[in-house]
């Protein structure tokens, strides 16, 4: 805000280049700040450990933690976040990943076929488990 007035007292407006990519660069953080604010009023938060229906413990869904195997026996452990909860140094994949794709709906034991632009891979579900996420 403090760039626009400088700029506009600079002079005819029309022609003043910082008052015109001052003003437009707060109609772009604006824009943000609504997007936003639409995406917290939607918000729900999701406790993966209060599933009701302790059949499907070994299912994958939102909110679990996965341990798989690829075909070369290396094991990794990811956990299916929200798109805002993505952090793949601690193993947190969005619900919309290709692998989380691949995992949605398998069980323990199952095999799933995972298509990455690098082939196609296949990965054993070696555990399912839900437990409270870290947050921070």
């Amino acid at each position: 805000m403090a760039t626009v007035s400088w700029a506009a007292g600079n002079g005819d407006r029309s022609e003043n280049g910082d008052y015109i990519y001052g003003k437009k660069r707060l109609r772009e953080i604006d824009r943000r700040i609504r997007f936003l604010i639409k995406r917290l009023d939607h918000a729900e938060i999701v406790d993966p450990t209060a599933r009701r229906d302790s059949d499907s413990l070994d299912q994958v869904f939102f909110g679990a933690t996965v341990r798989v195997c690829n075909q070369r026996g290396e094991e990794r452990t990811v956990s299916i976040v929200g798109v805002d909860e993505i952090d793949t140094s601690r193993g947190y994949i969005s619900w919309v990943s290709p692998m989380a794709r691949a995992l949605i709906k398998a069980r323990e034991g199952d095999t799933v076929i995972l298509r990455t632009p690098g082939g196609v891979e296949e990965l054993e579900i070696l555990d399912v488990r839900y437990e409270a996420l870290a947050t921070g």
